[in-house]
């Protein structure tokens, strides 16, 4: 097994920077009146999974590694909502919905495996 050096290491960080990429390709092609709207939202929310688990990482304690992890979780859950949204408002197509969610679920087992890794060890 190869040595974690940095976060960009991580199989989680990879797997949803791949996904903050598309997402941000797809919302290019939202109307320009969602510029401010679900644009906005689903690129922050996305980008704040990478940028909590990469902030994680950087953290010494184990606790605060976690609760980066945790946030990094929750922001999976909200660009899941916010893709719902755009499918069910047209901006995007149900193939492109579905991929686009199943990878977000696959993401979320990832960092529940990081989250489920930290609690192995104690401080």
């Amino acid at each position: 097994m190869d040595e974690i050096k940095n976060f960009t290491n991580l199989k989680t960080w990879q797997h949803h920077y791949q996904i903050v990429l598309e997402i941000y390709k797809i919302t290019a092609t939202f109307p320009k009146d969602e510029q401010f709207g679900l644009t906005s939202q689903l690129r922050r929310s996305s980008a704040s999974i990478t940028a909590n688990i990469a902030e994680g990482f950087g953290r010494h304690h184990r606790k605060d590694k976690k609760r980066f992890y945790i946030h990094a979780r929750g922001s999976n859950t909200e660009s899941q909502n916010h893709i719902i949204l755009a499918k069910d408002l047209g901006l995007i197509h149900e193939n492109i919905f579905q991929d686009l969610f199943d990878r977000l679920s696959e993401g979320r087992k990832l960092l529940n495996s990081l989250i489920r890794g930290l609690d192995k060890f104690s401080e």
